[in-house]
């Protein structure tokens, strides 16, 4: 019964979630231009990465086509694009990089929202308000950072 408790409380921990994690000093981020990737060219692989998970359903912990949760397409598509590794979690995500100014957005900065009291999203910003990310309501998906709810919710965002 105890582990039935213990797997429950780290599947309902979610993208807000923060298990321990190797040491993220580690881990160098980078933005596409240091890895010979323009930021169009970032984008372009990014659309692509999103029509082969796009409507994909919302799953927490996961990270495969049978569902995904917001931080895991992050990792994914990080992965997939620019061959780097990135933590697990939002809350490690957030942690990353170098904070930008909303004005200053570029295709593959991370935006990260405030959805709860102790929850957070994130996503991957594509360009003219559009970003990529995991809807727990409509699966993977591209918002608009002007909608009346991302803007009420919009906390932060890094550049990798």
């Amino acid at each position: 019964m105890r582990l039935f408790f213990v797997v429950l409380i780290v599947m309902l921990s979610g993208c807000a979630s923060s298990p321990p994690v190797a040491d993220m000093k580690n881990v160098q981020p980078t933005s596409a231009s240091s890895q010979r990737i323009s930021v169009q060219e970032f984008e372009t692989k990014l659309l692509s990465f999103f029509q082969q998970w796009q409507g994909v359903r919302y799953r927490l912990g996961g990270m495969s086509h049978h569902g995904v949760d917001c931080s895991g397409l992050v990792v994914l598509a990080y992965s997939e694009i620019l061959a780097l590794p990135l933590p697990r979690t939002t809350e490690e995500l957030a942690k990353l990089g170098k904070p930008i100014s909303k004005a200053n957005l570029q295709a593959g900065d991370l935006v990260l929202f405030k959805t709860g009291w102790s929850t957070r999203h994130v996503g991957i910003y594509l360009s003219d308000s559009r970003f990529l990310h995991a809807s727990t309501s409509q699966g993977v998906m591209i918002s608009r950072l002007d909608n009346r709810y991302w803007q009420q919710k919009y906390w932060q965002s890094r550049r990798l």
